[in-house]
């Protein structure tokens, strides 16, 4: 909860757009209830190319905000401290139009609000339903995952030839290398592109190669 606002409050004021389902009124950032809108920077796809739609989705709530006071109805706050909110301006609810124009989409985990409005924008393919898309959720927890591990630092690895240590088969001749996404690979004798590949380290079993963090090369 942010320091002085009510649980239950009344906001009025002119408003900042953020996204599809964030704006700031009277200095307070307050989150569409029930609804859920493409983040800024997601992309949906239609026929077979990307388009912002995120960004549109955030244009799309700033015209139904543009040159009116926005009031908004709060009851409690999210875990990023925003007020939740049911906001209207110019004599339209907001949650209901971004998720009736096909802006956003309904948050059923909170509420059933605006389920029937996404039912008939999604039959008609307006706004984001005339694409494919991720689930703005889906998105975000797939950013916050590459960000984790683009944080993480990268795995170290001593390397050290043994292509002449005797193993069960005489000598050992499986070859781990770094493919080009960074992945950690062993390649065994017969396997495609086992010639090509300048091996790194040799192990003399798969039990070996897996236990130092490889895995097996994807044969297609």
């Amino acid at each position: 909860m942010l320091p002085g606002a009510p649980a239950f409050a009344q906001l009025a004021g002119p408003a900042e757009v953020a996204d599809g389902d964030t704006l700031s009124v009277a200095g307070l950032r307050v989150r569409l209830h029930g609804i859920d809108a493409p983040e800024y920077r997601q992309t949906c796809e239609r026929d077979g190319a990307s388009w912002a739609c995120g960004e549109e989705s955030a244009r799309q709530l700033r015209a139904l905000v543009e040159g009116g006071s926005v009031r908004c109805r709060t009851r409690g706050s999210d875990n990023y401290g925003r007020m939740l909110g049911v906001c209207e301006a110019n004599g339209i609810e907001l949650n209901r139009a971004m998720v009736a124009n096909g802006w956003a989409i309904a948050l059923r985990e909170y509420s059933q609000d605006y389920v029937a409005d996404e039912v008939r924008a999604k039959t008609a393919r307006l706004g984001i339903w005339s694409s494919s898309f991720q689930l703005p959720q889906d998105y975000r927890h797939a950013s916050e995952a590459r960000a984790e591990a683009a944080a993480r630092p990268a795995p170290q690895r001593i390397v050290s030839p043994r292509a002449s240590v005797p193993g069960p088969m005489g000598r050992c001749a499986i070859k781990g290398n770094r493919n080009r996404r960074g992945q950690w690979i062993y390649h065994l004798p017969g396997m495609p592109y086992y010639e090509a590949t300048r091996a790194e380290e040799i192990f003399c079993t798969e039990a070996e190669a897996q236990a130092a963090g490889y895995r097996r090369a994807i044969v297609k």
